[in-house]
């Protein structure tokens, strides 16, 4: 009795198809520090960290973009961007309210 020929052995795990294209290689490092300094310029460390965080996010929003897909962390780029922004918006903020005495540096407010 014959059965013929056998069928293809099906494609390894995590392979692509033929004619597909493969994962992304991965997440940008820039991407990730933007994200990484972007969240600890909120609580701390404001202008210090929030200013690396603009520039890494902007540069690696730029990286991903000219990749074709190659590298991911569009989102990380991004996040780390607008918290840096937050960040410095919130120190010129905190530095406009102690200058007209608003705030000040014991942790009280003024009333009038």
């Amino acid at each position: 009795m014959s059965y013929g020929t056998p069928p293809p052995p099906p494609p390894q795990y995590g392979s692509p198809a033929p004619g597909q294209p493969g994962q992304p290689a991965g997440n940008n490092k820039k991407a990730i520090w933007a994200l990484v300094l972007g969240i600890l310029s909120i609580p701390c460390c404001s202008i210090f960290t929030g200013i690396p965080a603009i520039i890494l996010g902007k540069m690696a929003q730029g990286e991903i973009a000219g990749s074709g897909g190659a590298q991911g962390g569009r989102g990380m780029a991004t996040a780390g961007f607008i918290l840096g922004i937050v960040s410095i918006a919130l120190f010129i903020l905190n530095i406009i309210l102690y200058a007209t005495g608003v705030l000040s540096f014991d942790g009280t407010t003024t009333t009038y």
